[in-house]
């Protein structure tokens, strides 16, 4: 089975083409969403414990919650204590279920994929990029979002430039679904002549 890792900085398009991948037929394991579903659930005690006030009727709030966590490396280091391990059981059970029915490719949707040293877990990395003034404009149309907030959300993650010169794959969202889709099939296309390190 080969897995691939995709990742790529907020605000890249890297969601939407986890979806071109779905689409094609690849099982995703969404490490995103395995987080918003902890917050409703297994990780939400934790989470009051360490940071009293965060939650409310049973869920995280995120938005108190990244009050308290962003441009906070301690904080943060501290919620990843937390979640990482819960995510990483997720996707453990997501992939020994792919091999029970023999998925010749997984993808693993991990953000923070080289900050979490994630490579070592993959056969190779998808890289989804965007110019600049394009992840700007996406990022500060989300609800909540600031100028500030964005340039700490970027400071935690690792460099555009440094992703993609990593990178085995890289993915330029910005031309269009259509162009995204078909620089999907390519991948897929590429990977099919590649070897599995058998994880």
């Amino acid at each position: 089975m080969f897995i691939l890792g995709l990742t790529g900085s907020i605000g890249m398009g890297k969601s939407t083409t986890a979806k071109f991948f779905a689409e094609e037929g690849i099982p995703v394991h969404d490490a995103d969403a395995t987080v918003h579903r902890l917050y409703e659930g297994e990780a939400v005690a934790a989470i009051e414990a360490a940071f009293p006030g965060t939650t409310t009727g049973g869920k995280v709030d995120r938005s108190t919650l990244a009050e308290r966590v962003v441009g906070n490396d301690v904080a943060r280091t501290q919620l990843e204590a937390i979640v990482h391990p819960l995510v990483r059981e997720s996707e453990q059970r997501f992939l020994a279920d792919a091999r029970a029915r023999a998925a010749p490719v997984v993808v693993l949707d991990i953000p923070l994929l080289y900050e979490t040293g994630g490579e070592q877990r993959v056969d190779a990395v998808v890289v989804v990029t965007a110019p600049p003034e394009v992840q700007y404009a996406r990022v500060l149309a989300r609800p909540g979002m600031t100028p500030e907030r964005f340039k700490g959300l970027l400071a935690a993650q690792v460099p555009d430039a440094e992703k993609r010169r990593r990178a085995d794959f890289v993915v330029d969202a910005s031309q269009g679904f259509d162009s995204a889709r078909a620089q999907v099939r390519d991948i897929l296309a590429s990977i099919a002549k590649m070897p599995a390190a058998g994880r």
